[in-house]
């Protein structure tokens, strides 16, 4: 068997690359009001949303335990899989990777870890090309630097309606929410180092829209590209960024995906998420 590959609930794969590539994902942890659930198990989109639009709720998350990790790896292993490479959300962002990297020490070098730097599909193309290399063949230090190779070529830009939940959250600081949210302005933010950045204000979601085509078209370059576009209650802004997208890129798009965020990113970036993840392929042979 190959080596397998695992990443987290937060990567959003859609079901068929997720079938397709034999992906194994260990869920987050999602408190609503006080009643656990796992993402994408025992929790939805819809139910964190609905929350947070009421009053005297509270939404909150949790890194899965290293234990999940152990368990997961130790399945994997003892079903045949020579190795793993196991992909994660940004390290700023959660404790994710850490409880991965203390689960892969009891495994002595057969579980390496990535920390993609990102999220959603951020996380997921790294762990998509992490098992293309699995599937041909090569050993665990190659399956593991496709996906770093690809954490170099993938960025995200992602428009909130406000900061206040990635402000409650503690994934940006009071300061930079207070600059997001000033004079009524819409944040537009990106990661370029792991952790939540403000990259512009606008003044509308349609312009909003509009921001996140441009900076898609600028961040792909001159490659080939495959794209993943989230939101969260915003159907309409996923499909109009889909639209302009393919007008822009023509036929250097390739692979589209468009999928709603989950309730992990829902608890911290709050119904209105409209992103676009863009995923530069690599040139022929390399």
């Amino acid at each position: 068997m190959p080596v397998a590959v695992v990443t987290d609930s937060t990567a959003y794969l859609p079901a068929k690359l997720m079938a397709i590539h034999r992906l194994t994902v260990v869920p987050l942890t999602v408190v609503l009001n006080g009643a656990e659930g796992l993402e994408g198990v025992e929790s939805f989109p819809a139910d964190a949303t609905r929350a947070l639009n009421g009053r005297r709720v509270s939404v909150s998350t949790s890194r899965p335990a290293p234990a999940q990790f152990v368990r997961t790896y130790r399945r994997l292993l003892d079903g045949g899989a020579d190795g793993i490479v196991s992909v994660h959300l940004s390290a700023e962002l959660s404790g994710t990777v850490e409880s991965a990297r203390l689960a892969a020490a009891d495994f002595g070098g057969r579980v390496a870890v990535v920390d993609s730097r990102s999220c959603g599909m951020g996380t997921g193309f790294p762990a998509v090309a992490a098992a293309e290399a699995a599937a041909a063949g090569v050993n665990l230090t190659d399956v593991r630097d496709a996906a770093q190779r690809a954490v170099a070529r993938t960025t995200i830009y992602f428009y909130v309606d406000t900061l206040e939940f990635l402000r409650r959250g503690g994934r940006i600081n009071a300061a930079s929410a207070l600059l997001g949210t000033a004079l009524s302005v819409k944040p537009i933010m990106y990661m370029p180092d792991g952790a939540i950045v403000l990259r512009d204000r606008v003044r509308t979601v349609s312009r909003g829209v509009a921001r996140l085509v441009d900076l898609a078209v600028e961040a792909a370059g001159e490659a080939d590209v495959d794209l993943a576009l989230h939101h969260l209650a915003a159907p309409q802004r996923a499909e109009a960024l889909r639209v302009a997208l393919a007008v822009r890129l023509g036929d250097r798009l390739r692979d589209t995906y468009v999928s709603e965020a989950g309730a992990v990113v829902a608890a911290h970036a709050g119904p209105g998420l409209a992103g676009v993840v863009v995923h530069r392929r690599p040139d022929e042979g390399g």
